[in-house]
């Protein structure tokens, strides 16, 4: 029941247009309850937990920080690279990252 329920939750964060994907991430990566996980990305990111959901916001602060948008940006990391910056940032390990650094 706990996977429904949190992407119910960060989904209603609006996904990779605000923080909704970061936010899972943290849940699922160390098992952390949604506020846990809104306030330790909030932090990571140097904005309250409020903001999380501010698509405007957050729009920016995805570009700036290289971790993915929904529509394309010249110049900014897309993809695994943009995950890759996501593992920096939230100090965390992405399966799909790992697999590409072997791959290499």
């Amino acid at each position: 029941m706990g996977m429904p329920i949190s992407h119910i939750m960060t989904s209603g964060m609006s996904g990779i247009r605000a923080a909704g994907d970061l936010v899972a991430r943290m849940q699922f990566a160390k098992n952390m309850r949604i506020d846990e996980a809104k306030k330790f990305v909030a932090d990571k990111l140097n904005v309250a937990p409020i903001d999380l959901s501010d698509e405007f916001a957050m729009r920016e602060i995805r570009e700036d920080l290289g971790i993915g948008v929904i529509t394309s940006v010249a110049e900014a990391p897309k993809g695994i690279a943009a995950k890759m910056n996501i593992e920096k940032l939230l100090d965390i390990e992405i399966n799909s990252c790992e697999r590409f650094r072997n791959q290499i």
